[in-house]
């Protein structure tokens, strides 16, 4: 139960627009991940780039 309420709280994905190959961010805008688990584990970041 306590995983399904920090998936409602918590975002799973997120767009980041790039341009010149950097993201851009307004002035008071970053980027930050955080996890739940108290024991390491590996974790895997999944790119999906979309040109125009």
């Amino acid at each position: 139960m306590l995983a399904h309420l920090r998936t409602m709280l918590t975002e799973t994905q997120i767009s980041i627009p790039v341009a010149a190959g950097r993201p851009v961010f307004g002035t008071w805008q970053g980027f930050y991940l955080f996890e739940h688990r108290h024991r390491p584990h590996r974790r895997e970041i999944v790119l999906h780039l979309v040109g125009e």
